[in-house]
């Protein structure tokens, strides 16, 4: 079962998805959308397409842990997901994943004007990695066998 993260935003949403056996990063993109309604359907076809089991939707916490109203946008969205027939939806903390995105950009030589898009499929990613390396993804992994 493949695995797909989203780093939701307003403009932009990165997804990365997950190989086969749900153990690596397969793919990564950038879907363009400012309309949630019309982006949930774009997100639950692509997770049919691909064979998704499970939506990772990056949340979205303040430094301290407390939840602010872009936290509160990606529960809704997560709702919606649900709404328009998402399998599973599971929330993880994604803070400093964009920090993070940056960095890594910079790190492999990439202009800071010329990656704002890449920025959201790294964030993804770096949600999508993080999750298959916890025991939450081993014990969903043993379960299938």
């Amino acid at each position: 079962m493949r695995i797909m993260a989203l780093d939701y935003g307003d403009a932009r949403t990165g997804v990365a998805i997950s190989d086969e056996r749900g153990i690596l990063c397969g793919e990564t993109q950038v879907l363009a959308e400012w309309d949630a309604e019309k982006l949930a359907g774009r997100v639950v076809e692509l997770a049919a397409a691909r064979g998704c089991g499970l939506i990772l939707l990056g949340l979205p916490l303040n430094m301290d842990g407390s939840e602010g109203p872009r936290a509160g946008k990606c529960r809704d969205f997560a709702g919606l997901l649900l709404s328009r027939g998402a399998p599973e939806v599971l929330l993880r903390d994604e803070r400093r994943t964009s920090v993070e995105a940056h960095g890594i950009l910079r790190a492999n030589g990439k202009k800071e004007r010329r990656h704002r898009q890449s920025v959201d499929a790294v964030a993804a990613q770096l949600i999508l990695e993080t999750y298959l390396g916890t025991a939450d993804n081993a014990r969903r992994q043993a379960g299938k066998s």
